[in-house]
């Protein structure tokens, strides 16, 4: 029995060592301090990020926190619905953060400070669902290991910065539903890395997309709800790898029969309400993932193509794809008239 006592009380001793030794390591000092600068500059302070208290727990467990295991250091910091006045500066002295989430904040307001240009190391970045306003900053482009963008749902207003492009390894760059005017940026035709997705939708840009975009292979292209005219025909070619294209409710005019297709990529389509002519070409019926279809509200003529071969659709698709047009006809809209 003697061995056996020995070697619980060894065990015993060794978790109880280890559990202070836990408790010691803790939040990095610095940025606990950081953190409640940060709670404490918002004027509904005492109401919100409760847990946030030292008396209680080291700050790598409070909500929203997130720390590395190996340097305690704050890399993650995500709040929502309570934050209520302007993002304030001190944010800056978290160095080490690689998310930051400050989004559904409706009382979230401001411009977007220059202490979000100081964050380095940061690889996701949303801002979305508050009432921000002011411009899309510069400085957004010193965060050069930023994958993902998101400032979509505030009041944002003027021009898309042309700097966004230099992003070395941006993914996802969401600047939908604001005010932005303008052109979308030459420089968007330019991104030193992998094309990300554009998503530029509910503004109110305008003019021409130019040709640069042609170079570029995006995954999404979501540009609706603008003012845009011209052609968008660089988005469509069968060399890329584009999987949703919607550019509805544009201004845009242009020889639909020019356009080429992502027979193994494209999944939606939506180029309804714009000013677009010219016939469907036979080619789309090889987009294989193709699942959602819509070209009504244009002045497109011709047959409608049939023999679809989608893989993942067992029924073509409805006459409300291809409603208000100039003259299509064929199934599933009414026959062709025979040429006389």
């Amino acid at each position: 029995m003697r061995p056996f006592l020995l070697c619980f009380i060894y065990f015993l001793f060794l978790g109880f060592s280890l559990m202070v030794m836990g408790e010691g390591e803790g939040c990095n000092p610095s940025d606990q301090n950081t953190l409640l600068n940060f709670k404490k500059s918002f004027p509904n302070s005492d109401q919100i990020l409760l847990s946030w208290d030292p008396s209680i727990s080291e700050c790598c467990n409070w909500g929203g926190v997130k720390c590395n295991e190996t340097t305690n250091r704050v890399i993650g910091l995500e709040v929502s619905i309570q934050l209520n006045g302007t993002i304030p500066n001190v944010v800056a002295s978290l160095t080490f953060l690689r998310t930051l989430r400050l989004r559904k904040n409706p009382y979230l307001v401001g411009e977007i400070p220059p202490a979000i240009g100081k964050l380095v190391n940061l690889v996701t970045l949303e801002l979305s669902w508050n009432n921000l306003f002011g411009r899309v900053p510069d400085f957004l482009s010193n965060l050069k290991n930023l994958w993902f963008l998101d400032l979509s749902f505030n009041k944002l207003s003027g021009t898309v910065p042309a700097s966004l492009s230099s992003l070395p390894q941006i993914l996802e760059n969401d600047l939908s539903r604001n005010q932005l005017s303008g052109q979308i940026p030459d420089s968007f035709g330019h991104f030193s890395g992998k094309a990300p997705s554009l998503v530029l939708s509910h503004n109110k840009l305008s003019g021409q997309i130019p040709t640069s975009l042609s170079n570029m292979d995006f995954s999404r292209v979501l540009i609706s709800r603008n003012e845009i005219s011209g052609s968008s025909l660089m988005f469509f070619n069968a060399s890329k790898t584009t999987e949703i294209i919607d550019i509805s409710r544009n201004n845009f005019a242009f020889d639909f029969s020019q356009a080429g297709f992502m027979n193994e990529t494209l999944v939606t389509l939506d180029m309804s309400h714009n000013k677009i002519w010219g016939t469907i070409p036979s080619s789309i019926t090889d987009a294989i993932l193709l699942q959602n279809l819509n070209v009504s509200y244009n002045r497109l003529c011709g047959k409608i193509p049939s023999d679809w071969h989608m893989k993942y659709r067992s029924q073509p698709f409805d006459n409300s794809s291809y409603l208000h047009n100039r003259c299509l006809c064929g199934s599933p809209l009414p026959p062709c008239k025979p040429i006389i």
